[in-house]
């Protein structure tokens, strides 16, 4: 499933990353790698995505949650 699909409180492990080399580079340079858990914060519609991921708070838009591809973790 996308990151975008997850709503607040829902944790996930991030299974694959697609997009550009660019796009890449950048989610990587931030911390989120494929096998990173990551909380959502936030996910209001029309709205950046606020999501927690190695004791850091990160915003992506929307069109960055679309390349990420996560698994959701059992409560």
């Amino acid at each position: 499933m996308e990151l975008q699909e997850l709503k607040e409180n829902m944790e996930a492990v991030v299974k694959d990353l697609n997009g550009d080399p660019r796009f890449i580079g950048r989610i990587t340079s931030i911390g989120i790698t494929p096998g990173c858990r990551l909380k959502v914060m936030r996910n209001d519609k029309n709205r950046p995505m606020l999501v927690y991921a190695r004791d850091t708070m990160i915003a992506l838009n929307r069109k960055e949650c679309k390349g990420i591809e996560v698994a959701e973790v059992g409560a």
